[in-house]
C-alpha cells in the first residue's frame, strides 16, 4: 500500500502539470495572435478544458478504455455512461499498483482536452465560436476516445505492435490532422497572403507572453511524459525526463540555427516552436530512447519545424501559431522515430507507419465531415467586418486590455 501511495502521488502531481499545460497553450496562442482576438482565444481554451472533462466523464473514458473482448476486432466498444470504480479500483491490484481508478480517469482526461486545444490555435482569429464549440464536443467526446482505444485501450493497433508512449500520434497528430482540415476549409486570414500570393507577416501582439507559454508547456511535459510511465518507477521516470528535456533543447537550438541560415535573422518564434517540436517528437518514445537518440530526434524535429512552416505558407494555408508544423509534422516524425531508434527490438518501423496511416484516416475523415457539415449549415467563418474589427468585441462584447483612461472623469 505504501508503494501505491507513492505512485499515486506522483501520478497526481503529473496530472496537475498536464492541467497547467493549458495555461501554456493559452499564453502561447494569445501571444502569437493579435490583441483584438485575445478574449476569443481564452474563451475557447477554457471551454475545451471544462467541457472536455465533462465529456470524458460522460462517455469518453469508457469509449477509450472499453475492455475489448478477446474476439473483438478492437475498433470500437463502449462500457457505459459515466464512471464507477471497479472492484479493487483503489487497491494495489489495480494497474499493477501504479495508481487508483480515479487518478487514471483524471490523468487521461487531461490528455483528451489537449487534442482540441491544438486546433484552437490553428483556426485563431477567424472561426465562429459557436462552430468551434460544436466541433470540440464531437471531436473530444467521440473521435479522440475511439481513436485512443486503438492503442491505449488495447485495440487492434496495440495488437499489431504499434507504440506511442505518451501521444505523439494519439494526442498531437490527432489534433494536428483536424487542424490541417480546419485551416483548409476555413481559409486564410484577411491580409495573410498578398496579391502576388506571397505570405505576409501578421505579428503576434505579445511575444513575452508566448515565450512564457512555451516554458510552461515544457514544464508541463514533465507530467505529460513523466506521468505516462504510469508509476513513480525511479529509473523510467528519470530517463523519460532526461530524454524529454534533451529533445526539447535540441529542437530549439537546431530550429534557431536552421531558420537563421534560411532567413538571416534570429527569429524567437521559430526558436520557441523548435522547442515544442522537439517535445512532440520525443513523446512517442521517451521511455525507450537513449539520451543520444533523444538529441537526434529533437534536432530533426527542429529542422522539420522550419521547413514545415515554410511549406504550409507555400501552399497558402494559414496557421497563426504553427500548430500544424509542431503537432502534426513532428508528431508523425516522433512516431516513426520509435521504429528507428527504440531500444526495444519489438518496435518496428512498419508497425509505426501503419499506426500513423490509421490515425490519419480516422482524423481526416471525421474532422472533414464535422467541419464540412458545420460550414454548410451554420457557417464556420466570421464576417469580414467581424474579422477586421476583432472577435473579442463582436463575439464576446469585451476587450482583453480595456483603456481605463477613457473612464476617468
Amino acid at each position: 500500500m505504501e508503494l501505491l501511495t507513492t505512485n499515486n502521488v506522483w501520478m497526481m502531481i503529473c496530472t496537475a502539470l498536464v492541467f497547467f499545460m493549458h495555461t501554456g497553450f493559452a499564453f502561447l496562442e494569445i501571444g502569437l495572435t493579435r490583441q483584438k482576438n485575445t478574449i476569443n482565444i481564452l474563451f475557447k481554451n477554457i471551454f475545451i478544458i471544462t467541457v472536455g472533462l465533462l465529456l470524458y466523464y460522460l462517455i469518453g473514458f469508457n469509449l477509450m478504455y472499453p475492455g475489448f473482448a478477446e474476439d473483438s476486432m478492437g475498433i470500437i466498444d463502449f462500457s457505459g455512461f459515466g464512471i464507477a470504480p471497479p472492484e479493487n479500483g483503489m487497491t494495489p491490484e489495480y494497474a499493477d499498483g501504479g495508481y487508483t481508478w480515479w487518478t487514471d480517469f483524471l490523468f487521461q482526461g487531461m490528455f483528451a482536452a489537449t487534442a482540441a486545444t491544438i486546433v484552437s490555435g490553428a483556426v485563431a482569429e477567424r472561426m465562429k465560436i459557436g462552430a468551434f464549440m460544436i466541433f470540440v464536443v464531437i471531436y473530444v467526446g467521440l473521435v479522440y476516445p475511439i481513436a485512443g482505444s486503438w492503442k491505449w485501450g488495447g485495440g487492434f493497433l496495440d495488437g499489431l505492435g504499434f507504440y506511442d508512449f505518451a501521444g505523439s500520434t494519439l494526442v498531437h497528430s490527432v489534433g494536428g490532422w483536424a487542424a490541417l482540415v480546419a485551416v483548409w476549409l476555413l481559409g486564410s486570414r484577411i491580409g495573410k497572403f498578398g496579391n502576388d500570393g506571397k505570405p505576409q507577416a501578421i505579428p503576434g501582439h505579445n511575444i513575452p507572453l508566448a515565450t512564457a507559454g512555451v516554458l510552461i508547456l515544457w514544464l508541463g511535459w514533465f507530467g505529460f511524459n513523466g506521468g505516462s510511465v504510469l508509476s513513480a518507477d525511479p529509473e523510467l521516470t528519470s530517463l523519460t525526463l532526461v530524454t524529454t528535456c534533451l529533445a526539447a533543447a535540441a529542437g530549439g537550438v537546431v530550429a534557431m540555427i536552421t531558420s537563421t541560415i534560411m532567413y538571416k535573422n534570429l527569429d524567437l518564434t521559430m526558436f520557441l516552436n523548435g522547442i515544442l517540436g522537439g517535445l512532440v517528437s520525443i513523446t512517442a518514445g521517451a521511455d525507450v530512447m537513449t539520451p543520444e537518440s533523444a538529441i537526434l530526434i529533437g534536432a530533426i524535429g527542429g529542422i522539420l519545424i522550419v521547413f514545415a512552416v515554410a511549406f504550409i505558407d507555400k501552399i497558402k494555408l494559414d496557421d497563426p501559431v504553427g500548430a500544424i508544423a509542431v503537432h502534426l509534422a513532428c508528431g508523425i516524425w516522433g512516431t516513426l522515430a520509435v521504429g528507428i531508434f527504440s531500444t526495444n527490438p519489438e518496435h518496428t518501423f512498419s508497425a509505426q507507419l501503419i499506426g500513423v496511416l490509421c490515425y490519419a484516416g480516422i482524423c481526416i475523415v471525421s474532422s472533414f465531415i464535422i467541419f464540412f457539415l458545420l460550414k454548410k449549415t451554420i457557417g464556420i467563418r466570421v464576417s469580414e467586418k467581424e474579422e477586421l474589427e476583432g472577435l473579442d468585441m463582436h463575439e464576446h462584447g469585451m476587450d482583453a486590455y480595456p483603456d481605463f483612461r477613457l473612464n476617468e472623469r
